[in-house]
């Protein structure tokens, strides 16, 4: 029979009884893991951009705000769109999606006029609009590129040449974005701010030299308190009187 030292029996007796006492004691808590990010898809992603976008305009609209407002990390965001840039042109669709087709027994300046106030109806409906559509490139989305085959194809119907109604689609749609972006620039400037502000231009109009300014100073009620609904009708005529002009100008002179 083996006999074993008394030492290296207390020491195996010690070491057992250290193991079971590890094995009683509770379990270390580790840190937190994060919670998982929500699943997303980008109809969803869009959708928070456009309601970022009511809220904080389009200085705020930013990848790092959008990301907050979904609850998920930045980086995330480019699993689903390339960069800022797509995101824009992603809106731009997303506002234009409401656009609603003229009747198209109408004649083509009556579905121009339909066109371009329908376009500036969408645009009002959200803040900023009109920035994202300057910003947003060339039409890529179904809902922009809908609105650009109905409005080139009306101005072939109605007889233009092919450059003529692509110059014709780049001026209507030029003016219509720019001047709701201009129109809706100080939208969000407090009633009292926004009165001061056109206070202080009138009387600023008013005080220039006469001798250098005369029609300055004759306008300066109308050039500071325009009506936009009135200012934008006037354009819309302008530019249908103009386009009816250039059209029977280029039939008379084939005729030739």
């Amino acid at each position: 029979m083996l006999v074993l030292p008394s030492a290296f029996v207390n020491l195996c007796i010690f070491t057992w009884r250290e193991k079971s006492l590890m094995k009683l004691q509770a379990p270390k808590h580790s840190a937190p893991r994060p919670q998982a990010e929500p699943a997303l898809n980008q109809k969803q992603i869009v959708q928070a951009a456009l309601q970022l976008l009511d809220e904080v305009g389009f200085e705020g609209l930013t990848m790092r705000n959008l990301a907050k407002k979904l609850g998920i990390k930045a980086a995330s965001l480019y699993w689903h769109m390339r960069d800022k840039e797509e995101l824009l042109s992603l809106l731009a669709d997303e506002i234009c999606e409401p656009m609603r087709e003229p009747d198209r027994t109408l004649s083509w300046q009556d579905q121009l006029e339909i066109l371009g106030n329908e376009f500036r109806r969408v645009l009002l409906a959200h803040r900023d609009a009109a920035r994202v559509l300057a910003s947003s490139g060339a039409p890529s989305g179904p809902n922009i590129l809908r609105l650009t085959e109905i409005l080139l194809r009306t101005l072939l119907d109605a007889g233009f040449s092919s450059k003529d109604a692509a110059y014709a689609g780049f001026m209507l749609n030029d003016f219509i974005v720019m001047f709701v972006s201009e129109e809706t620039q100080f939208a969000h400037v407090p009633a009292e701010s926004a009165a001061a502000a056109s206070y202080n231009a009138k009387n600023w109009f008013k005080a220039l030299p006469p001798d250098q300014y005369p029609s300055v100073i004759a306008l300066a009620d109308d050039l500071v308190e325009s009506d936009s609904n009135e200012r934008f009708k006037f354009g819309i005529m302008i530019l249908r009187s103009g386009l009816e002009s250039c059209l029977a100008h280029r039939k008379a002179r084939n005729q030739i």
